[in-house]
């Protein structure tokens, strides 16, 4: 019906071509226009003033010859005042862009590692960009954004990435449980040795009152009986402590059999090594 009366409606965001006996004539905007063909006048096509998106998936290698898959998403829509250019100088928009971006994506990944694909892939998009954009707009195009959207490096060298990462972060955790077993064993030591000094000095008091106590029971013994010497008292401190040792290693039930030297002889060789206790008490005042 539109033909017949020669009209024609343009939807939005879109333009439509209009030629005379097929040579451009017009670039008709949205809304509803007088075509008559009857003199010569149609409508070649329409082109689309959206925003459109096209993937790339480009193989190439990197600096370190690892094969690497980098994804190219590239924005782009016509210009409405080079609509024409639009229409008529590219036959394939898509595989025009999608060349342009192999070139730029295989000219710039050679040149880096693998490490360095992946820390500068916005470096790499802003050139897709670039190069783009100065193609593009010679046929009425604007590129409105360039995005790397992913690299995917061959399978092997993903795992053998994971790997070395893995293995770093092994060796890493292993450092750290090694140190923390160095800490707890020198805090052990530090215990230890602090234990021991405390041990022996509770001994060495020990030793000291024993010491003092028996030198002031001997002191007090031969102040308040007359006739007695110091000797007298600690040999007869020292027969009566024996004894008593005695009686309790018999009365205890537990207690295996103990050997122990027996006699007047024993006894004088226990007070001997009281005494010379007892010096080396009095040298350490």
């Amino acid at each position: 019906m539109g033909q017949t009366l020669c009209c024609l409606q343009v939807e939005q965001s879109t333009v439509a071509i209009k030629e005379t006996f097929g040579k451009f004539d017009d670039v008709l905007e949205p809304g509803c226009h007088f075509v008559p063909w009857i003199l010569g006048k149609n409508v070649a096509g329409y082109l689309s003033l959206r925003v459109q998106q096209l993937d790339v998936r480009c193989e190439t290698k990197t600096k370190d010859n690892v094969f690497v898959t980098v994804v190219a998403s590239v924005q782009y829509r016509a210009l409405a005042n080079k609509a024409a250019d639009a229409f008529y100088k590219l036959s394939n928009t898509r595989e025009q862009i999608q060349s342009y971006v192999f070139d730029v994506i295989r000219a710039s990944v050679p040149k880096l590692k693998i490490d360095d694909v992946f820390e500068q892939k916005n470096d790499i998009a802003k050139a897709v960009e670039d190069e783009l954009e100065k193609a593009m707009s010679t046929y009425g195009y604007e590129i409105v954004q360039t995005l790397i959207v992913d690299i995917e490096p061959d399978e092997h060298v993903k795992r053998a990435m994971n790997e070395i990462n893995a293995a770093a972060r092994m060796r890493l955790a292993a450092n750290e449980k090694a140190e923390a077993e160095k800490i707890l064993q020198i805090k052990r030591a530090e215990g230890e040795a602090e234990s021991k000094y405390l041990a022996g000095l509770g001994i060495a008091r020990q030793r000291q009152a024993i010491v003092d106590g028996l030198r002031d029971s001997v002191l007090a013994f031969s102040a308040n009986v007359p006739g007695t010497s110091a000797k007298d008292v600690m040999d007869m401190v020292l027969i009566t402590q024996y004894f008593d040792t005695m009686k309790e290693i018999g009365a205890s039930s537990k207690s295996s059999a103990v050997f122990i030297p027996h006699g007047p002889g024993a006894v004088k060789d226990v007070a001997a090594q009281v005494r010379d206790g007892l010096l080396q008490g009095k040298l350490l005042q």
